[in-house]
């Protein structure tokens, strides 16, 4: 029965292509901050990271993430390993390390079998394994559309806190996955993904960032935040802007998947790139279509974005070099000046 079943073709929104775009999720936040002062929240909503960070004292530090989205693949288990892959991440870009995570599940029983469900939680309890941690319960609920991820906690000593917005003048930029994920699921979503295409996407969505606990033991990483729903533009731009920096990025060196000038060409520009796009516009340089169609691609579990000081780049890469995960330097932070918040050359 499963392989008539089609999970994309229950999917609004591809993977963390569904996610909110990042001008109304100001508008629904703008009003949600508490009076109260909570002094061992570390990290919360205001500099819009990746997790939210409580200090426990004794030097340590929980980490808490949420994270969860419509079928990105068609295949279930696939599925369950992406949406597991993509809320640990959060957990690693802030250089902590997960310890546990519980099931966000709501499934439409009257048009997909339980037995799909099934295959999803067994997909995520895989990676869970990988990472190292027990999925140790969950909640679920019927819905409309197929949902699935998982909340994540985690621990890290809270001067190993790697933080969005902390980055420095001068300091360059790192990429550890390329571009077009979102380009490829849409690809799939409308049944003319090439194999090969498919494969190397799959391959970097199931590809834990767990560089990101060793990287915060570097003390010249000093910002890191993972590529997700709101494409690299708009994850660079809460780096750069909240430290009070711009962003300068060379095009050319920003790396991508193969075929993605193949899918822009097919016109498969998911939904959450114009939405992406007309949200931060304003706050880039001017883009031609397919900066636009690449730079904005809201990625599923993503690479992460490292800030390194020029003191710290030859431990980064040597480590990078041990570990065995890419490292694409794609540009700079520089002092801030002009109305853009990125520039891209």
């Amino acid at each position: 029965m499963n392989e008539t079943i089609r999970l994309t073709q229950f999917s609004p929104g591809a993977g963390c292509g569904c996610k909110i775009a990042p001008r109304d999720l100001e508008e629904i936040l703008k009003n949600s901050r508490s009076s109260k002062i909570f002094e061992n929240l570390l990290v919360g909503n205001d500099s819009k990271d990746d997790a939210a960070v409580y200090d426990i004292g004794e030097g340590k530090a929980i980490i808490s993430t949420t994270d969860f989205f419509t079928p990105i693949v068609d295949d279930p288990y696939n599925f369950g390993r992406i949406s597991a892959t993509n809320a640990i991440s959060d957990i690693y870009a802030m250089g902590g390390k997960p310890i546990m995570a519980i099931a966000i599940l709501g499934w439409p029983l009257d048009k997909i079998p339980a037995q799909v469900a099934s295959e999803v939680i067994s997909g995520a309890r895989s990676v869970c394994d990988l990472a190292g941690i027990p999925l140790a319960g969950g909640h679920s609920i019927s819905s409309a559309d197929p949902i699935f991820g998982l909340a994540v906690t985690g621990i890290a000593p809270v001067e190993k806190i790697r933080r969005n917005n902390s980055a420095v003048e001068g300091a360059v930029l790192f990429l550890t996955k390329p571009l077009g994920i979102g380009l490829v699921s849409t690809a799939e979503k409308f049944g003319i993904v090439r194999e090969e295409d498919r494969i190397v996407a799959l391959n970097l969505m199931t590809t834990l960032n767990k560089a990101g606990e060793a990287l915060s033991e570097i003390e010249g990483v000093v910002a890191m935040t993972d590529v997700t729903g709101f494409g690299l533009m708009g994850h660079l731009i809460e780096m750069a802007d909240g430290s009070g920096l711009k962003a300068v990025i060379e095009y050319e060196k920003v790396p991508r998947i193969k075929g993605t000038q193949y899918y822009i060409e097919k016109e498969c520009i998911p939904g959450g790139t114009g939405r992406n796009y007309n949200s931060y516009s304003k706050k880039i340089s001017p883009l031609t279509a397919n900066q636009r169609a690449l730079l904005c691609d809201p990625q599923t579990s993503g690479g992460l974005l490292i800030a390194v000081t020029p003191d710290g780049i030859a431990e980064t890469e040597e480590l990078a070099k041990k570990e065995g995960f890419p490292l694409h330097c794609i540009g700079r932070l520089q002092k801030r000046e002009g109305k853009f918040v990125v520039e891209v050359v």
